[in-house]
C-alpha cells in the first residue's frame, strides 16, 4: 500500500474565478519500495453566505457556476502540467 502525506496545511496555489476556486494541494507518496514522488492534486469549491451570514463551502454548482468551475479548472490544470516540482505559492483571481 501507498503511503500518502500532504507536505503543507495550505493549498500550493488557487485559482478562484466569482465564488469558485480551485485549490491546489502538493502530496508527497512513498512507494512500498521506499521510493517517494510529489504529486498534486486540485479541489472545487463555491463559497456562499448562509442564512445567518455565515460563510460556507460546497462542491455543488448551479448553471451559471458551472463555467467558472470549468476556467477555474483549466487555470488548475495549466498550473500542475507545468509546475514540474518547483514549490512556489500562486494566488490568482480571474475576472
Amino acid at each position: 500500500m501507498n503511503k500518502t502525506s500532504q507536505t503543507a496545511e495550505k493549498p500550493e496555489a488557487k485559482f478562484k474565478v466569482g465564488a469558485v476556486r480551485a485549490s491546489i494541494w502538493k502530496w508527497t507518496n512513498t512507494t512500498k519500495d521506499g521510493r517517494q514522488f510529489t504529486q498534486r492534486k486540485a479541489v472545487l469549491d463555491r463559497a456562499y453566505k448562509d442564512a445567518n451570514g455565515q460563510w460556507q463551502h460546497t462542491n455543488s454548482y448551479d448553471t451559471n457556476d458551472v463555467p467558472k468551475a470549468i476556467l477555474a479548472m483549466q487555470k488548475a490544470f495549466e498550473y500542475m502540467t507545468t509546475k514540474n516540482g518547483e514549490s512556489d505559492t500562486a494566488e490568482e483571481e480571474v475576472q
